[in-house]
């Protein structure tokens, strides 16, 4: 079915839930007033409903292949890539010295949801792109963003990150590759990653890949780690693509669904390559690239989750099944269905509400230099990661049950949602791991960001009580048990902290989207307060749950042991 952006979401949190015009009242946004982000909004609406969603079951049906070591890309994603780049789309946040639209993240974000929904196989590679040019605009020497920025800006070259190894996933600092120096100042790059997202591409003249390794003093482990800038083809003396680099695509994965996205297996044999920032520092020069692709994969998440919910809620309007309490009508009656749709929705507007949260953040961070909001950046990151692609990966499944045995049909097309968001809450740090840091690095503080946007949660439902007292009720007494949680928390050790992370999370995620709702509610009646009661009522009570689970700790995890659990 098409799809449909959700633009009257993004309006309505731009104006009552972020605030949005604060960030023009800063020069680095004052060209961007809301009339304008408006109608940014509206082009990259039209280019994912007309250009990119046509694409979507293409790039499931015909998947990238390797040919005689071309990665062969899925019908009409050339045209399409050429039509995201030309909009100025991959360089959207990017500074406008390199050739960038110099957009607020909140609008990036926005953006690239509509095209996650739209063609999740296709988004990914600007995706990546998009993280590279902050990690070398932050840490590259000026030689390189003078040669690469306004290329990877333009969409002209694309670019990766190559972090993983197959004994090194999570534990990066396991990683083989080498790099050894050469007298010209460049860097012989040796190793094997894996799961490198489109690391190569027939339609991109030039594939840039960002690669950890470790120099021949680099310590063992994180600390020792380095990170280069390895292109596909050398460039030469007009920075065009020259003499083609020692590495190739060895094989691509076959993988559960994102079939249009080519995942490659990645083999170095002495690649030329750049140092990226300071030696044995690459992981802090990576990270800056991991975090906004963190935030990316939680737009990615909710963007299926929205396609998904709409496919559903059409479905279900047409499909005649049963008497309903009215009488024969189609199953958007019957009450559990109702249910189901009602909880996509109050679902997708709380993730999206946090998501873009965290996006605000990042630019109030920008603008200000202000510690409170990098730390409330910092803190919201991991939970809009992980809630965001929770929310993908659960509303793929709605979608599934509310289509009933069509749903686990392939022709609907419902199945290749489940399929392609599956990967989101695994990659750029799996959901767990997003969990532990926030309970760990963003708890380092003593908890003061959490607080701080807690006592917001409660400032805000207190003002809500004139006007829906039994909601602001239970958003309150929810962000207080929240308060206590994190009190119990920041005194526990780091394995009863990490065993309770990923409920904790869930927790602070419910709350925070209730708080959204409410806000919602407070300002506009009807519709959005009738599901600020769904968020409130049917889906924030399970944080009692998550709460007394975070505050379980590891010792009755500990009590078994493996061979208990296969006894």
């Amino acid at each position: 079915m098409p799809y449909r952006a959700p633009l009257s979401d993004y309006e309505f949190l731009l104006d009552h839930i972020l605030g949005y015009d604060r960030l023009t009242e800063a020069d680095r946004f004052s060209d961007v007033p809301r009339d304008t982000a408006t109608a940014i909004l509206t082009e990259a609406a039209r280019l994912a409903e007309t250009t990119l969603a046509p694409l979507n079951r293409a790039g499931d049906r015909h998947p990238a292949r390797l040919e005689n070591g071309i990665v062969r890309t899925s019908p009409g994603f050339a045209e399409a890539y050429r039509a995201i780049a030309e909009g100025g789309w991959v360089g959207m946040s990017a500074r406008p010295e390199n050739g960038g639209m110099g957009l607020p993240m909140t609008l990036a974000t926005a953006v690239n949801e509509m095209m996650s929904a739209a063609c999740l196989s296709l988004q990914v590679n600007p995706l990546l792109t998009q993280g590279q040019i902050e990690a070398l605009e932050h840490h590259a020497s000026p030689a390189i963003r003078a040669l690469y920025l306004p290329k990877l800006t333009s969409g002209e070259w694309s670019g990766t990150m190559n972090l993983t190894e197959p004994q090194a996933g999570s534990d990066v600092g396991a990683l083989r590759s080498k790099a050894e120096p050469r007298d010209d100042g460049t860097y012989a790059i040796t190793g094997q990653k894996i799961y490198i997202s489109w690391g190569d591409a027939d339609f991109i003249p030039n594939v840039c890949h960002l690669v950890l390794a470790r120099l021949p003093d680099g310590a063992a482990g994180t600390a020792g780690i380095s990170l280069f800038l390895v292109p596909k083809f050398l460039p030469d003396a007009d920075g065009n693509p020259g003499q083609r680099n020692a590495l190739s695509v060895v094989s691509l994965e076959h993988k559960m669904g994102l079939h249009g996205s080519p995942t490659c297996v990645m083999q170095y044999d002495g690649a030329t390559g750049w140092l990226v920032g300071e030696a044995h520092k690459g992981m802090a020069a990576m990270f800056t690239m991991m975090n906004n692709a963190r935030l990316g994969v939680a737009a990615q998440g909710i963007g299926v989750a929205e396609a998904a919910f709409q496919q559903a809620l059409a479905y279900a309007e047409q499909r005649q099944q049963g008497r309903t309490p009215t009488g024969r009508k189609p199953i958007t009656d019957h009450a559990d269905v109702r249910r189901m749709l009602a909880r996509m929705r109050a679902q997708l507007f709380s993730a999206r509400a946090i998501a873009l949260s965290c996006a605000h953040a990042i630019d109030m961070a920008s603008v200000t230099g202000a510690p409170e909001w990098q730390a409330r950046a910092a803190l919201l990151t991991p939970i809009a990661k992980a809630y965001g692609t929770d929310t993908g990966n659960e509303l793929a499944h709605l979608s599934i049950q509310i289509h009933g045995g069509m749903g686990f049909v392939e022709e609907t097309g419902v199945a290749q949602f489940a399929r392609d968001v599956r990967i989101t809450t695994i990659y750029e740090g799996t959901n767990g791991i997003q969990a532990m840091d926030l309970t760990a690095r963003k708890m380092a503080d003593g908890g003061a960001a959490a607080f701080a946007l807690i006592d917001e949660v409660q400032s805000a439902a207190e003002a809500a009580r004139a006007t829906h007292p039994d909601l602001a009720h239970d958003v309150w007494q929810a962000a207080e048990a929240l308060r206590e949680a994190t009190e119990t928390l920041v005194r526990q050790d780091l394995t009863d902290r990490f065993a309770g992370a990923v409920p904790y999370l869930r927790a602070f995620a419910l709350v925070l989207g209730a708080d959204a709702h409410l806000r919602a509610a407070h300002v506009a009646q009807g519709p959005r307060a009738a599901l600020a009661r769904i968020a409130i009522r049917r889906l924030l009570p399970e944080h009692v749950a998550l709460l007394a689970e975070t505050r379980e700790g590891a010792a009755s995890l500990y009590a078994l042991t493996p061979e208990d659990l296969a006894a």
